[in-house]
């Protein structure tokens, strides 16, 4: 190095490689990821599908701008993703950061350009805080969302950089106070950020859209209770309605089926056609109501009555799949409330107070299976529990279960609006974690192997043109859940269909629509994107009190103590140097 600045030269040589160095480091990213759950690592799928990609992808990013301290964090880890997504596409993803409609000064027009946003899936946000030093309340709209399009003849995917699932601190589950632990939700929400952004991408790029058939001819609802069902299927999968009652369902051109809340028997005919389907490779995911209970009719009936049997015929088939629906009702004291009249006001109005419904539990993952990895709770209504019996060659894994304060009502199940009376009654709830949800994977086995006439599987292979298979050709896969009210939704008289996950009284949206669009996902995509929802990001937080208590000591620290430490050392080297050079 003395030799380089020692040269004529030298110093402009120097130069010349620091700028080169500069520019060169521009136009590689590279970072080594140290964190221990590999915060920073893309999965090999992600990386794949970004590298195959050969045309422009915008990203257009809304969550900028002044933002509380938990969104600038989120905003942070959102460009950081998106860099290395830009990085890893050879710059085929360009990414914008925008805050939308601050050019338009029309209140009329900005409000018509929300709503365009809205309806195209991006989520609005009032912030409200109250600073504790000047006691100043500030309201701020925040936009936590991302638009991410392709082709101008493609309507973009909207990407709401929230977390699905809250975290709440401890509580009462018998009182309303509970509060969200917001540091741990947007953690959550940094964890899910690669999974959403791939998983926008890999919609937009596909070559291939899987079709979903939606069965009827079992008393399956087709009215405006399952409205956000069809509509949210809609946006990302061709779907299709199949009739039981006449039609074979054929793997190759059904990527899975959905059956949901049938209230007719199926016949060995429905049976086989549906047996047939799975032993062909095709995958079914089954909403069932195994008992017959309604909030309508305890509210008509304003006392109680009995939950029977639908005898809908299905349990042979489940069986042998390895699954059992058990004729009961599941509760669990961590559940929802609902309204209930508990007197007049003055004027002659029903007084309302919400009560726990321990009919409503809230369902929650205790596996790290993708499809429900870091998802929010979700809500049935009157579910059952599933016991999994023996099938030989098919993995069970429970996608969704109570907590840890549950009971099992038997049938004949009496329904009744004061299921809870006493101390003895709580007593009961000991049971934790009962199954309601189950995924099914492996080569299935056929119900009607040396059951069925050779008359009837020469029919079988007149109609569907194949031989009927006693084991399943490949590998398939099933989900089972014990109600049919996961995926119905509310319609209000006055605003017509409601969201999936909400109910009246509960001013919160649970992630009944993500559930099943991930189970959706998890049977037709082959790409291996899930595997990125199984990142779990360490929430690494600081004693909020001692950092109030000891504020001032650790700003001396780290503000005053450099400047003195830095002074002192001038200081010293200058009387080191008068000592060493004085004449």
């Amino acid at each position: 190095m003395q030799k380089i600045l020692k040269h004529k030269y030298g110093i402009w040589v120097l130069t010349a490689l620091f700028i080169a160095v500069v520019y060169l480091s521009t136009l590689f990213f590279y970072r080594v990821d140290l964190t221990a759950e590999k915060r920073y690592s893309l999965t090999s799928s992600t990386k794949t599908l970004l590298q195959d990609i050969d045309s422009t992808i915008t990203i257009q990013v809304f969550l900028t701008g002044e933002l509380p301290a938990d969104y600038k964090k989120l905003s942070i880890a959102t460009k950081d993703l998106l860099d290395e997504f830009k990085s890893l596409s050879g710059n085929h993803i360009q990414v914008v950061f925008e805050k939308p409609g601050e050019d338009i000064k029309d209140d009329s027009a900005k409000v018509m350009f929300y709503n365009k946003l809205a309806r195209l899936g991006v989520v609005f946000e009032r912030n409200e805080t109250v600073s504790s030093k000047s006691e100043k309340e500030t309201n701020q709209l925040i936009i936590p969302s991302a638009l991410v399009s392709f082709r101008a003849n493609q309507k973009p995917i909207a990407v709401d950089l929230r977390s699905s699932r809250r975290i709440y601190k401890q509580f009462d589950v018998i009182s309303d106070n509970q509060q969200e632990d917001v540091e741990a939700t947007r953690n959550a929400a940094e964890a899910l950020l690669e999974f959403k952004f791939a998983d926008a991408i890999d919609k937009l790029t596909r070559k291939h859209v899987p079709v979903i058939a939606y069965a009827v001819g079992n008393g399956e609802a087709t009215d405006h209770k399952v409205y956000d069902l069809g509509e949210s299927l809609r946006n990302e999968y061709r779907l299709g309605v199949i009739d039981l009652k006449t039609t074979y369902p054929n793997a190759d051109s059904i990527n899975a089926l959905l059956i949901v809340k049938p209230t007719l028997p199926f016949t060995d005919e429905d049976k086989l056609k549906l047996d047939q389907y799975v032993m062909n490779g095709g995958r079914i995911i089954w909403f069932i109501d195994k008992l017959h209970a309604e909030l309508d009719s305890l509210m008509r009936s304003q006392a109680e009555y009995t939950a029977y049997d639908r005898g809908l015929e299905l349990d042979d088939l489940l069986f042998k799949y390895g699954i059992r629906i058990n004729p009961d009702l599941v509760q669990d004291l961590n559940c929802s409330k609902i309204p209930i009249v508990i007197g007049q006001n003055p004027n002659g109005e029903p007084t309302f107070r919400r009560v726990p419904w321990p009919y409503y539990p809230f369902l929650s993952t205790h596996s790290n299976n993708p499809i429900t990895k870091n998802l929010d709770r979700v809500l049935p209504i009157f579910p059952s529990s599933i016991d999994t019996v023996k099938a030989p060659g098919i993995t069970k894994t429970v996608l969704l279960a109570t907590d840890t304060n549950s009971r099992r009502i038997s049938s004949p199940a009496i329904v009744s609006l004061n299921s809870v009376k006493d101390e003895n009654d709580f007593n009961e709830f000991n049971k934790s974690y009962l199954p309601v949800a189950v995924l099914l994977e492996g080569k299935f086995r056929s119900l009607f192997s040396n059951r069925i006439s050779q008359q009837v599987l020469d029919s079988v292979q007149r109609v569907t043109g194949r031989p009927y298979l006693g084991t399943a050709v490949k590998e398939s896969k099933q989900i089972v859940v014990s109600d049919g009210d996961i995926v119905t939704n509310m319609v209000s008289t006055t605003a017509g269909p409601q969201p999936m996950g909400t109910i009246a009284g509960e001013n919160y949206r649970f992630a009944n629509r993500e559930f099943l669009l991930n189970s959706v996902d998890y049977l037709v995509n082959t790409n291996n994107l899930f595997e990125s929802r199984n990142k779990d990001f360490v929430l690494r937080l600081l004693d909020k009190a001692k950092v109030e208590e000891q504020r001032t000591t650790w700003q001396l620290i780290n503000i005053v103590l450099p400047i003195l430490i830095v002074v002192l050392a001038g200081v010293i080297f200058q009387w080191v140097r008068k000592r060493k050079y004085h004449a």
